[in-house]
């Protein structure tokens, strides 16, 4: 019998787990339309086309557990009903939640889940009424023959040329004399009606004495075929099966497009093709699209980091050439090579770029059924909005926003959609709405999670944080809304009256403001009492390079990206005025809360100093610098905890001349801010000063 390599084998299985999400997902889906208009025939096909797929990818993998419950659900589906089932989409969920722990098992190496479940909900469904059919079939065993990559491709090939390729299974005679000779009969007796493509078992191995397997491509009938291969005494039952294909190139079986099943994989009989129902029109061709592990694209684009650092570098050489011989004619050639390179250099990085990012979609289209089992969970009608789904965004952040999402979602669920007499009370409408959103802002991405539930209370949540200490009465009656709101994201605040499964053990909201920091973004909380709540991810677009800004503080440089600053002022050191121990600026009638960065050191009132505004959410804040340096475009390096032992530092960047610049994270210095207002703890007011080691020993980081 032939077999994979091992590194080829590997190889397969690592697409056919990657490719059985989106079957998975498509299951889902379609269940999720079953589930809202049961007499929806086609979403009935379209699960069976998955599962005919997956079916047949999953035995070319060899797990053969997952292979053979998949054909017992497909057969059970293809049984025509005149009514709807009513328990239909129940069963598509409850396959598709088997079919992904089956497919973790084998990922993990790990024991199988239990089947028994499904496979009575499967036996249920299977059980034909009155008025039930099931679709013509043919009585011939059907045979998922696992042919080899190249035998694949040369069934693909001859089906190009326009020959039709048949797969040919010959039962050898139990009481065969000679059942060594019969795949050399059977072969002679094809010989000039067409090509052999693929043969199986190997030669010499116990199967080839029982059964022969061929994929043979000729211009005759399958009659004809069979009437050579029918070798009295020796084949004892043969049939010639025609395996579907196309004019154009069909991609992998085990990269299906979606909704189709996987043609190559496993022939289908004439009369099966008019019982299947063609796969919805209008499917793209993913014939050119490669499927490339992340790592490779993330070394291609650690390399054009490389670059940029390089050309920093020349430009840093041009600069000094240029005082030292402001007249040499060379330095216009050396000019006008740097200005073309810096060009092809800036179109590379957009290209790179544009690889890694993917659309939203592939994370939101995993909460539709999310949100229908939650709901069904917490006795509540939900109804949820997507829009913006085709927003690109890096590959990496998008799978570290996965779980942030998920909190979210769950959260405006269970806490924030009434339940359904609750909004009947208030004039609602009883089914409530979930909107996920996705859209540009500049160079970040926004997505957002809203409700139009009950809101949060502002005075529940003073209240909880007075019983856990972290606020006194007095400074929770200051408090503003975006203060109190703050809260929600420490570790352990809850305001639920019970823990459940999905809430109330203050698990959730505190790791979506810590991944959210970690990938340099803000989450914000917007509210209106009785009208729904709004959580609004801010995000950069990529987390390899960024545009920043450069200044100076006590001689050292630092940098922080250029979205996240409002705008740029200048002042004096009179300017500045003091309320309740921390320093402020006013600004077109706003008061500004002010951070220096460096130590506090005695200055003249007049002298000056720049002021960053940045704005993180709804918050703005300036931070006080000696002097500014420019704008560069820096390739984010990061470092590890014993380089540099803050969260204040996100990571460091090389310039063109070999400096070492810290990159600032924006999101930490605001939050060491807000817990040092709400402490009023004055040693904080530098945030920098009370252990200038963190951040100036960083700074001695060497290229």
């Amino acid at each position: 019998m032939t077999h994979f390599s091992d590194e080829r084998g590997a190889e397969l299985r690592e697409l056919f787990f990657e490719s059985s999400q989106e079957l998975l997902q498509t299951v889902n889906d379609e269940a999720l339309k079953l589930e809202k208009n049961p007499q929806d025939r086609e979403a009935v096909r379209s699960i069976r086309r998955a599962v005919h797929t997956l079916k047949g990818d999953a035995a070319a993998c060899g797990f053969r557990e997952l292979s053979e419950l998949a054909h017992e659900l497909e057969d059970a589906l293809a049984i025509d009903m005149p009514a709807s089932h009513a328990g239909l989409a129940e069963i598509a969920f409850s396959a598709a939640d088997t079919f992904a722990a089956m497919l973790v098992a084998y990922r993990k190496k790990r024991k199988l889940p239990a089947t028994d479940s499904l496979r009575e909900q499967i036996r249920e469904l299977a059980t034909a009424p009155a008025g039930r059919t099931r679709k013509k079939k043919v009585s011939t065993s059907r045979i998922h023959a696992a042919w080899t990559e190249y035998e694949k491709l040369a069934i693909e090939d001859a089906q190009r040329r326009g020959k039709k390729v048949f797969h040919i299974v010959a039962i050898i005679d139990p009481n065969c004399a000679m059942p060594i000779a019969a795949r050399q009969l059977v072969l002679n007796g094809l010989s000039g009606m067409g090509e052999v493509l693929a043969a199986k078992p190997e030669p010499g191995s116990a199967e080839s004495s029982k059964r022969l397997e061929f994929a043979f491509a000729s211009e005759k009938t399958a009659e004809q075929l069979l009437l050579k291969c029918r070798i009295p005494t020796v084949i004892g039952q043969v049939t010639a099966v025609l395996i579907k294909g196309s004019a154009k190139k069909a991609p992998p079986p085990w990269v299906p497009s979606e909704g189709q099943p996987s043609a190559a994989m496993t022939p289908t009989t004439p009369m099966e093709q008019e019982a299947e129902s063609p796969a919805p029109a209008g499917i793209s061709s993913i014939e050119n699209v490669l499927r490339v592990d992340a790592e490779r694209i993330d070394n291609v684009l650690n390399l054009v980091g490389e670059l940029i650092i390089g050309k920093s570098m020349l430009q840093q050489a041009l600069h000094e050439l240029t005082k030292l011989n402001p007249r040499d004619a060379i330095r216009g050639r050396f000019a006008d090579a740097m200005a073309f390179q810096a060009r092809v250099l800036n179109d590379l990085q957009r290209s790179v770029m544009k690889i890694r990012m993917v659309p939203v979609e592939q994370l939101f289209r995993r909460f539709p059924r999310m949100v229908r089992d939650v709901s069904k969970q917490c006795g509540k009608n939900v109804e949820l909005v997507v829009t913006g789904q085709d927003t690109d965004l890096d590959k990496s952040i998008l799978d570290a926003i996965a779980e942030p999402l998920t909190h979210l979602v769950r959260n405006a669920i269970w806490h924030g959609i009434e339940a359904d007499e609750d909004r009947a009370r208030t004039g609602k409408a009883a089914q409530g709405t979930l909107k996920l959103a996705a859209y540009h802002q500049g160079n970040q991405v926004i997505i957002e999670v809203s409700d139009d539930g009950r809101g949060i209370d502002l005075a529940r949540i003073r209240a909880k944080a007075i019983e856990k200490g972290l606020i006194s009465p007095e400074e929770a009656a200051h408090l503003g809304e975006t203060d109190t709101l703050n809260f929600v994201f420490r570790p352990g605040f809850s305001t639920a009256d019970e823990i459940t499964e999905i809430a109330g053990r203050g698990v959730g909201l505190d790791v979506v403001q810590s991944v959210l920091h970690r990938l340099k973004g803000t989450v914000s909380i917007e509210t209106r009492p009785g009208e729904g709540t709004t959580f609004r991810l801010k995000l950069p677009l990529t987390l390899a390079i960024i545009k920043a800004i450069l200044f100076r503080v006590e001689q050292r440089l630092y940098a922080i990206p250029l979205n996240s600053v409002a705008e740029i002022s200048r002042a004096h050191e009179s300017d500045l005025h003091q309320v309740d121990n921390f320093e402020v600026l006013q600004m077109r009638g706003q008061v500004l809360p002010l951070v220096r960065l460096g130590r506090v050191a005695e200055r003249s009132a007049e002298a000056k100093i720049f002021v960053l505004v940045i704005q993180v959410g709804e918050r703005k804040l300036g931070l006080i610098v000696d002097g500014l340096e420019g704008e560069e475009e820096l390739v984010i390096k990061a470092l590890d905890d014993q380089t540099v032992s803050t969260d204040l530092v996100s990571g460091a960047s090389i310039l063109g001349d070999g400096r070492v610049v810290l990159i600032l994270n924006i999101a930490a210095i605001v939050e060491r801010y807000s817990k040092s207002r709400s402490h009023r703890d004055i040693g904080l007011l530098g945030l920098l000063s009370p252990g200038q080691s963190e951040i100036q020993d960083a700074g001695t980081v060497s290229q």
